[in-house]
């Protein structure tokens, strides 16, 4: 069988003449980087960037059932949802894994938008779609919506510039519905998956290219450059933010994944009963953080070993971490290794490398 061929985002043509390494990434022609990744994180954690993720996935749900499917199907508590306020939640499958992770984005009454990972769209849509029992409307609009993630400490200042709303007013996991750059009906939200503040935008398509053009010609007071998934993966491993298909999959459990804090046992939803049985029980193994003591970089797949050599879980991400310049990573490990102090040992190269687990952000302390 032949591979479908790549999608494309709507500015790829952009993204070329910005001289960007282009690279397949969840079945699309994506950026992964324009100058390098260490300059890309730097310009993120200490000035502001923007990132094309145009690639993921977004879903409006309407309807007076729409609140009650997206309770039955997600593991957090969407009905503490006021309009403008948005949530990160999961799809819980029905033998303790994670269909996927998600946000869900209250628009109005009867009226919610989630956002998914891009190589889950369709996995997604059919499930919500399987469970979808009381005919909500749904409706994906992925493919005409562009979303821009600016990124960084000088991101609301860089982009004030673009829009009467107050941007230094949204606060955490909020978002407002305005013009922005002479675009109408974009979504301003006060998300991000850096750790270093900013702004998501979601964007009708046929605004992108003049949106993008103003938000960099508005950033270059402030040093805006365009950064590519290979800063962005750095970033998010410094905050210890989970990556589906690496750090969270079909197999991990959220409890597991550290991810109770959005698992919510006061509404039936996907596999509650199983996955309070775990909770009341105690998990086996955790997803931790680690830090190296000294030199090794750690990657995916790579042995976690205790002190005599013996297995006791998998590295799921890992990189050099920029901010630290040491190793950095998130794995597995069995729930008495999982305390933050203990240490462990990445086998790299057939040498067991001693690492520290930490608390997260694995940046805490360094700057």
């Amino acid at each position: 069988m032949s591979e479908s061929p790549l999608k494309t985002v709507t500015l790829n043509d952009t993204h070329r003449k910005l001289g960007a390494k282009m690279v397949p990434f969840a079945g699309y022609d994506m950026p992964v980087r324009y100058s390098s990744d260490l300059d890309e994180h730097h310009t993120v954690r200490r000035a502001v960037g923007i990132f094309d993720v145009s690639h993921m996935g977004e879903f409006r749900l309407r309807g007076p059932q729409a609140l009650d499917l997206i309770q039955r199907v997600t593991s957090n508590d969407a009905s503490k949802l006021s309009d403008g306020k948005a949530q990160y939640s999961c799809l819980p499958n029905e033998k303790g894994g994670i269909v996927d992770d998600l946000l869900v984005y209250k628009l109005a009454d009867e009226d919610y938008m989630l956002v998914v990972n891009a190589s889950n769209i369709e996995k997604d849509w059919n499930w919500l779609q399987q469970h979808n029992s009381e005919g909500v409307e749904m409706e994906d609009i992925s493919d005409r919506t562009s979303l821009f993630a600016v990124q960084g400490p000088k991101a609301a200042e860089a982009l004030q510039q673009l829009t009467d709303v107050n941007l230094a007013g949204i606060p955490y996991y909020s978002f407002v519905q305005g013009t922005f750059a002479g675009a109408p009906d974009v979504i301003i939200s006060a998300t991000g998956y850096t750790g270093a503040g900013g702004f998501e935008l979601y964007i009708p398509n046929e605004h992108a290219a003049m949106v993008w053009d103003k938000i960099m010609t508005a950033g270059q007071a402030y040093g805006i450059k365009p950064i590519g998934l290979g800063a962005r993966d750095t970033l998010r491993l410094e905050m210890g933010f989970a990556l589906y298909g690496n750090d969270i999959n079909d197999e991990t459990s959220p409890l597991e994944a550290g991810l109770g804090w959005i698992t919510k046992f006061t509404k039936e939803f996907t596999n509650a009963a199983a996955l309070k049985q775990q909770k009341e029980a105690g998990v086996n193994k955790k997803l931790v953080g680690f830090v190296m003591d000294g030199p090794g970089i750690p990657r995916g797949h790579y042995e976690l070993v205790d002190e005599s050599g013996a297995k006791i879980g998998d590295v799921t991400s890992g990189t050099q971490s920029p901010s630290l310049g040491k190793g950095i990573g998130m794995g597995y490990v069995k729930a008495e290794y999982a305390a933050p102090g203990t240490q462990i040992f990445v086998q790299i190269r057939g040498k067991n490398l001693p690492a520290t687990v930490s608390k997260l952000p694995l940046t805490k302390g360094a700057e």
